[in-house]
């Protein structure tokens, strides 16, 4: 005779990110695929990196480094991190104890987070802004502390961040080239939030991942320019967007070796160390400068050819001063949709028009709608103007 048996049972979870579900990149870029829409809302590119890279990557691994590297990083990567740094913004990070590998800019940015902030903990996050931020906090056991840039320009108020400073804030969450908005930090923002914090202990976590996409020939403001800054900050770059291989999910974080010490501690166990071959392989790639010092105009190409198309429509076009995202508003369009809220908008635009964009909207935790979507131009200059006939229509 069998054995009686229990019924199988899956235990219910108390959720640690009740608020969270698919993501509105996730939800557009399926919706693009289903209709054939032209993906312009995913931030990634559709074409190839360098030939060289993926070499070196083959080079690394025939060579034998496909065993782990060191915890922070192969030595020769770090090194060459250190030397950009230090050619571009003046300031020297000891490879062996203020650079660290990671496993992409998302997991820098956690791994920031989930060694500096403890429950009950404030940190201020300057909305719209990426999507992993406030998640990053909560799991931390944090308090998110919202505080909107200037609708319509995105410049800083620092009259509310300092407002929002209290003895209970850990640390504030700084994009520039900003993500969505596409506006740049400047030199006075970078000096007005030196002084702000200079008699405080916040930390700045100052996410730099599109540090090589600034237009019009002004400079990429990096924490790392500013003393006050760099004592305090964790800076967070990412190799994904600046060879165009965001699959490969490599960045970097830079920080004074007291912070990198505490960084290490919860990287180590929540990534330990990064892909051998690649980190080999980014390195020799590396020795040359050109393509990270080329970015700028390579993107302000596609960026003006996707912006003299839309002058052709009735979108509004934001300001683009870096990253590879316009902003447009929606609001004079010549459909009735214009009235749609900005989710809505971008569903019937995929649908409808055949192009993939972003609300704005996603990127506030009030979902703050402003008539605002935003497109990604790091595409295939056929792919943009595939688009713009299809938008040509609006």
């Amino acid at each position: 005779m069998n054995a009686p048996t229990t019924p199988a049972h899956t235990p219910a979870l108390a959720s640690r990110l009740p608020n969270v579900g698919t993501t509105i990149f996730t939800v557009m870029s399926a919706l693009a695929t289903e209709t054939g829409a032209v993906n312009l809302g995913q931030g990634f590119p559709d074409f190839n990196c360098d030939p060289a890279l993926v070499d070196a990557v083959s080079t690394a691994m025939q060579a034998g480094l496909n065993q782990y590297p060191p915890m922070p990083g192969v030595p020769v990567l770090r090194e060459a991190i250190s030397k950009k740094i230090e050619a571009l913004y003046g300031r020297h990070y000891d490879a062996g104890s203020e650079i660290t590998v990671t496993a992409g800019a998302t997991q820098a940015i956690i791994t920031c987070i989930l060694s500096t902030v403890h429950p009950g903990d404030e940190v201020i996050v300057l909305e719209p802004c990426y999507d992993s931020y406030v998640p990053n906090i909560e799991l931390a056991g944090g308090v998110v502390v919202r505080v909107p840039l200037t609708p319509g320009t995105f410049r800083p108020d620092f009259d509310k961040i300092a407002a929002a400073i209290t003895s209970k804030t850990r640390a504030i969450i700084v994009n520039t080239p900003h993500n969505p908005s596409a506006t740049v930090w400047k030199r006075e923002d970078m000096l007005q939030l030196q002084d702000l914090l200079a008699p405080t202990n916040v930390l700045l976590i100052s996410d730099e991942v599109y540090e090589h996409m600034v237009f019009d020939g002004q400079p990429h403001e990096s924490a790392a320019r500013y003393p006050g800054l760099a004592a305090r900050a964790f800076i967070v770059s990412s190799f994904g967007k600046t060879y165009h291989v965001t699959g490969w999910k490599v960045g970097f974080v830079a920080a004074p070796a007291a912070l990198s010490a505490e960084f290490r501690k919860v990287h180590q166990f929540n990534v330990f160390t990064v892909n051998t071959p690649v980190q080999h392989a980014l390195a020799a790639y590396m020795a040359n400068p050109r393509p990270y010092l080329d970015l700028p105009a390579f993107y302000e190409h596609k960026r003006d050819l996707f912006r003299a198309g839309l002058a052709n429509t009735r979108f509004k076009l934001l300001p683009s001063e870096g990253s590879y995202f316009q902003c447009v508003d929606i609001s004079e369009l010549a459909v009735p949709e214009r009235s749609l809220p900005e989710g809505d908008f971008c569903q019937w635009l995929t649908r409808e028009i055949g192009v993939a964009a972003i609300p704005l909207s996603a990127f506030y935790g009030n979902g703050f709608d402003q008539h605002v979507v935003r497109f990604c131009f790091a595409k295939k200059d056929e792919t943009l103007v595939s688009a713009l006939e299809r938008l040509a229509r609006l």
